[in-house]
């Protein structure tokens, strides 16, 4: 392109936008000025910041992934040798350049106020194949009038109006709302302070692998949400440094309908087996009140009948089985309660909640499963660590048994988190509103001491 051609298009361009506005298309963007980008001091040395790990169903803060498609989204713009191109005139220089779709065009966002039906053609007239739900995303495979063919999660390709989807740079504006960032560690121990600063407290350490959601991004610190205090409901925070964690968007995906009757019938059979459960639990509470009555009389008319001696003697030999039958029934009954305990995993978590299907909190839930089998512990976290159960163990997978409680600290010092211990490693908790009740590593954080509940 000569000089006297490129002229009017660039003095148009700074009538109407500023140096920094942007066109679609082939339009231009007016550089304003050039520099680097200097690189941030890291917190420690001797770590590599070259070896990431990604999850299997997030992308890459600054980057955007659907059905395989993976686009960079630091690289928005691209200045090409090729397609450089300067004006000059009065001694006036300009540079422009060709700005690039956004790296969205292939995806879409659901807005709408709950969900939208995916169906099999580019018409209501098509079947139902499956539901994309408010913020799920889609892959854009193309479109068809007033619908777009879509592709998200294991509906490989199905069709939903255009007008239900955002695309693009609306899709772009509304990433953050939608999506939540997630934190994982790619260090071998990461130090959490109180403060975004080398200065700071460390107040607790994490390990290689485990994944947080992020409350806050800063230039070189992420603030991570760590878990929720079940006294005051408040999240329990720290900071860790951006260098040795890999930023993540979370995304969620269309359901099938197979997928949607499939998750339908498991919840009625987790309500199903909940009820089946109190109705032996009752069974056994009526069967155990009437053993201890005819043991009750039985024993009051073998006093009568008997001497003492013998009475003394019988009533020794009975303690001496009961123990024996105890030690094999109480690794029975702790194995019970842990695999209890695994049936509401994915449930939701509420603060102040009690309800093991409806929502509850991490001690709310811990209680809630000992109250089914016939234990009463306090009802949070901190006056479970004193008195629940009835001896402490050393919080370490030699000394748990399944059942165990697991104590945590927050940054004051103070506890305000407990899990099931369930062997293996692994505990079972309401960990928070985000994450609901789920299984972790019994170091999701550093524990601070173990109760046992069943003799």
């Amino acid at each position: 392109m000569k000089y006297a051609g490129l002229l009017p298009v660039v003095l148009m361009s700074v009538m109407l936008v500023s140096p920094v506005d942007v066109f679609r298309g082939d339009g231009f963007r007016l550089l304003e000025e050039t520099g680097t980008r200097q690189t941030a001091e890291t917190e420690e040395s001797g770590k590599s910041a070259e070896a990431r790990r990604t999850g299997q169903h997030v992308v890459k803060a600054g980057e955007s992934s659907v059905g395989g498609i993976t686009l960079l989204i630091n690289k928005y713009y691209s200045t090409m040798d090729e397609t450089k191109q300067e004006a000059q005139e009065d001694g006036f220089g300009m540079k422009a350049v060709h700005r690039v779709p956004s790296p969205y065009e292939n995806l879409g966002i659901a807005h709408v106020d709950d969900y939208v039906n995916i169906r099999s053609g580019p018409s209501t007239d098509y079947k139902i194949l499956g539901k994309l739900y408010n913020g799920c995303v889609a892959n854009i495979l193309g479109y068809e009038g007033d619908w777009v063919k879509i592709q998200s999660g294991n509906l490989e390709e199905g069709y939903i109006k255009a007008e239900f989807l955002l695309i693009g740079w609306e899709a772009e504006d509304k990433i953050e709302e939608y999506c939540d960032k997630v934190a994982t560690v790619n260090c071998d121990v990461l130090n959490v302070r109180t403060g975004m600063s080398t200065q700071d407290r460390i107040y607790d350490q994490i390990p290689n692998g485990e994944s947080y959601y992020v409350a806050e991004e800063y230039e070189e610190w992420v603030e991570i949400i760590l878990g929720q205090d079940d006294s005051t409901g408040q999240m329990h925070t720290g900071y860790v440094y951006k260098e040795f964690v890999d930023l993540t968007y979370e995304y969620q995906y269309a359901i099938t309908i197979e997928e949607e009757q499939a998750r339908i019938a498991a919840e009625e059979a987790a309500r199903k087996a909940e009820e089946e459960r109190l109705r032996k639990l009752a069974e056994e509470e009526a069967a155990r009140k009437a053993a201890e009555e005819a043991r009750r009389k039985a024993e009051e008319e073998a006093k009568k009948a008997e001497a003492q001696a013998k009475a003394e003697a019988e009533e020794a030999k009975r303690l001496l089985e009961q123990q024996q039958a105890l030690a094999t029934e109480s690794a029975k009954l702790r194995q019970e309660v842990a695999s209890y305990a695994l049936n509401f995993v994915g449930n939701p978590y509420v603060w102040g909640g009690t309800s093991l299907t409806k929502g509850a909190d991490c001690s709310g839930f811990v209680q809630s499963i000992y109250k089914q089998f016939g234990y009463t512990i306090p009802r949070v976290s901190r006056d479970q660590a004193v008195s629940a159960g009835y001896c402490d163990v050393k919080p370490d997978p030699e000394h748990l048994l399944p059942g165990d409680l697991i104590f945590y600290k927050n940054n004051k010092g103070v506890v305000s988190h407990v899990a099931m211990y369930i062997g293996d490693g692994k505990v079972v908790h309401a960990a928070d509103v985000k994450s609901g009740i789920k299984v972790s590593s019994y170091l999701l954080l550093t524990p601070y001491k173990a109760r046992r509940v069943i003799e």
